[in-house]
């Protein structure tokens, strides 16, 4: 079963979407070519009041996207150096970081050796566009997804504690959580 995930999937609250993007699978074409790898790190940016999130300083040309429809990417430039790639969810101003896929466990090496840039920023998150998320059957016990704070935000005081960093436990396989 491969079926792309609709725009209603995110159109829900950020830490449920980023919980059950575990175990689904990102899918990258660029000509010819198509990746896909399943997702096994995310973490949820809940909107304005959540200061580890960028639309908590308000409204902005680069965050306007995170404002608008769910299910669209959002893709920025970090330390000038990594592309971070999000998918906006339903709260306004919120979105999930997909953090790692099985082989790249960081963001920018996901990035970089997917070729996902910036010209993705604002498209939704379908087939036409090249890059899209698919649920091929894979199911995750909750008790293979391991909740710890979100990394790199000591800046948001509170915020950067709260348990909103989901990750697939080191030990729990895709072929020991299919069902």
């Amino acid at each position: 079963m491969q079926k792309v995930l609709p725009p209603d999937f995110f159109d829900r609250s950020t830490n449920t979407v980023a919980r059950e993007l575990i175990g689904k699978f990102l899918v990258r074409k660029v000509g010819s070519k198509m990746v896909a790898l399943m997702i096994t790190e995310t973490e949820a940016y809940d909107g304005a009041p959540d200061l580890g999130s960028h639309s908590a300083r308000g409204r902005t040309a680069r965050t306007e996207v995170l404002f608008g429809a769910p299910g669209v990417w959002y893709v920025y430039l970090i330390y000038g150096l990594h592309e971070m790639l999000n998918i906006v969810t339903k709260r306004a101003g919120a979105a999930v970081l997909i953090r790692g896929v099985e082989g790249f466990e960081s963001p920018g090496k996901l990035t970089k050796n997917l070729a996902i840039g910036r010209d993705l920023n604002k498209k939704p998150a379908q087939r036409k566009e090249g890059l899209w998320i698919e649920d091929r059957g894979v199911k995750v016990s909750p008790k293979d997804i391991e909740k710890t704070p979100r990394i790199g935000i000591a800046y948001a005081g509170e915020w950067a504690h709260k348990p909103w960093r989901f990750v697939l436990r080191r030990n729990a396989k895709a072929r020991d959580i299919v069902i």
